[in-house]
């Protein structure tokens, strides 16, 4: 089931290449906004979205020169 699930996913990826390091940057705008909009929330606060997008943008280039 996760050997398909994989097989799936690096199939769907291997023709959008530039959709996880788009998505991470995506979160890490929204970590950008929510610093203006709520500024004493946990996520905010703490960072969260920007430690996200900076992982799953570095997972995406790198998927990205393996595929």
């Amino acid at each position: 089931m996760i050997s398909r699930l994989l097989d799936t996913l690096s199939n769907y990826l291997a023709h959008r290449k530039g959709l996880m390091p788009i998505i991470g940057l995506v979160f890490i705008f929204f970590n950008l906004l929510l610093q203006f909009i709520f500024p004493a929330s946990f996520i905010a606060s703490s960072n969260l979205l920007l430690h996200v997008g900076l992982i799953v943008a570095i997972l995406g280039l790198m998927l990205a020169w393996a595929l």
